[in-house]
């Protein structure tokens, strides 16, 4: 006999991923989905502070912008052991992130306590670490909504925001890729010289020739599904143990 596994976070993942394909191609549909951008871009900028602090390199400061681009400055210089890890920690953070939450959203009481957490790290970030108005205002306002959702939502609204969050985290990450096969990227408006698929390519080749840059972007882009994959399938785990044995039973098939 064999339980009926269920099937919310695979919902949330292919809600996310419909509405994000069909809002990013149509008419201000990117609207809607901008502050969920912007929160991925928080996550990837993020991934890098964190490696600069575990690679001994030191986090600076982050900053957002408008056209949902960030920047991640270092304190010091890194060494050519810590500067592929921290280039690669953005584009494998972010999916890294949205799928431990999408492990972890199993109950209603967890996804509150996800909530109220993210909304605080949201927060103490925009109060300490980020160093542009824009940045601030912007990560603050989603903070907010964060803790309130968290503190006043009902309990199913808890779990599908959570999940949804999640999910977006994922899906933001492989649609963010995409830029890395561009010959100019852009951040603030302008286009940046070198991306964080350039650096690594620098890091690991010693070239920024356009095989050595796909490359690294091909494989950033395989560990997001890879680890979308996985996290989809824990999660479907994880619900089936949440779930009370009176409830699981009556999911079986008769005999």
């Amino acid at each position: 006999m064999t339980a009926t596994v269920p099937t919310s976070s695979l919902r949330a993942w292919a809600l996310a991923l419909v509405v994000s394909l069909l809002l990013w191609n149509l008419p201000f549909g990117g609207v809607l989905l901008y502050p969920f951008k912007l929160l991925a871009t928080w996550m990837h900028e993020l991934s890098h502070a964190v490696v600069m602090e575990i690679g001994r390199v030191g986090f600076d400061r982050m900053v957002l912008y408008d056209d949902s681009s960030g920047m991640a400055y270092a304190e010091g210089v890194s060494n050519r052991f810590a500067r592929p890890y921290i280039a690669a920690a953005g584009y494998m953070g972010t999916p890294l992130v949205g799928g431990i939450l999408l492990v972890l959203t199993s109950t209603p009481q967890r996804a509150r306590w996800l909530l109220i957490a993210m909304g605080a790290a949201l927060a103490a970030s925009a109060l300490v670490i980020i160093q542009n108005d824009f940045g601030r205002h912007a990560i603050g306002a989603i903070a907010m909504a964060f803790l309130v959702i968290g503190a006043a939502a009902p309990a199913q609204l808890r779990m599908w925001a959570m999940q949804f969050v999640a999910a977006q985290a994922c899906v933001h990450a492989l649609l963010d890729i995409r830029v890395l096969f561009r010959s100019v990227q852009i951040i603030d408006g302008k286009p940046a010289a070198m991306s964080d698929a350039h650096m690594m390519a620098a890091a690991t080749f010693g070239s920024t020739d356009r095989w050595a840059v796909w490359l690294w972007a091909s494989a950033w882009l395989l560990w997001s599904l890879a680890v979308c994959f996985v996290a989809v399938r824990l999660a479907a785990q994880t619900e089936t143990l949440a779930i009370p044995a009176a409830d699981r039973s009556r999911d079986l098939p008769a005999q």
